[in-house]
């Protein structure tokens, strides 16, 4: 979803759960994830738009902003 469409929510995301167009708050400041790639060890290499990357470890825990389409019919 792009363009500002949906609501912004707040979610839990780790390694596993990160998606393009996340946006993180790391040291108080936002990042927007542009492209990730899959490291050894459950790792993920985010890339931001703002030229920045971050590893993610799959232990790591962090509060991410994503856009929902609230019309999207979730599955269990």
């Amino acid at each position: 979803m792009s363009g500002g469409r949906g609501v912004l929510v707040s979610v839990e995301v780790d390694a596993g759960t990160v998606r393009l167009g996340d946006q993180l708050v790391i040291g108080g400041q936002v990042f927007t994830v542009r492209d990730m790639m899959v490291l050894p060890h459950g790792r993920k290499r985010l890339d931001f738009g703002s030229g920045e990357s971050f590893t993610l470890r799959g232990t790591t825990v962090l509060w991410a902003a994503r856009r929902v389409d609230p019309r999207r019919r979730r599955l269990p």
